[in-house]
C-alpha cells in the first residue's frame, strides 16, 4: 500500500501551487466576470492543470512530456472540475466550498490517475 503513494509529497507541493492558481482564477472569473461555477471551475482548472502537468512530469514522475498524456489528463480531470462546478451551481453552494471540494478530490484522484494512467511506468 505504501508504494502506491510514492511521490505523493512532491505531487502535493505542486498541487499547492496549482490550488493557488486555480482558486485565484476561479474567483476572478466568478466575481469579476459573473461566470457560473461550472465554467469558472473548468477554465481555472485548465490553466492551473497546464502548470501542474508540466511540473509533475518533471519533478514528481520524472517523465517526458507527452501531448496525448496532457490531453487525457485535461479531459478526465477537466470533466471532474466541470461536474463539481455544475453541482455547486445546482445546489447553490458557496464558491469557496465548490473549489475546496474539487481541490480535495483533485489531489487524491488526480494523483492516482496520474500515477497509474498518465505517467504509468515512470518513477514517482
Amino acid at each position: 500500500m505504501k508504494a502506491i503513494w510514492n511521490g505523493f509529497f512532491s505531487y502535493s507541493l505542486v498541487g499547492l501551487a496549482n490550488t493557488l492558481i486555480h482558486w485565484q482564477i476561479f474567483f476572478v472569473l466568478r466575481v469579476a466576470f459573473g461566470l457560473d461555477q461550472s465554467t469558472s471551475n473548468f477554465i481555472a482548472f485548465c490553466v492551473a492543470a497546464s502548470f501542474s502537468f508540466y511540473a509533475n512530469a518533471l519533478y514528481t514522475f520524472e517523465a517526458k512530456l507527452s501531448v496525448p498524456g496532457y490531453v487525457l489528463f485535461l479531459c478526465v480531470m477537466g470533466a471532474l472540475s466541470f461536474i463539481v462546478g455544475h453541482l455547486g451551481d445546482r445546489w447553490h453552494l458557496h464558491g469557496l466550498l465548490t473549489v475546496a471540494a474539487f481541490s480535495l478530490l483533485s489531489l487524491v484522484l488526480g494523483f492516482l490517475f496520474s500515477r497509474f494512467v498518465v505517467f504509468r511506468g515512470h518513477r514517482p
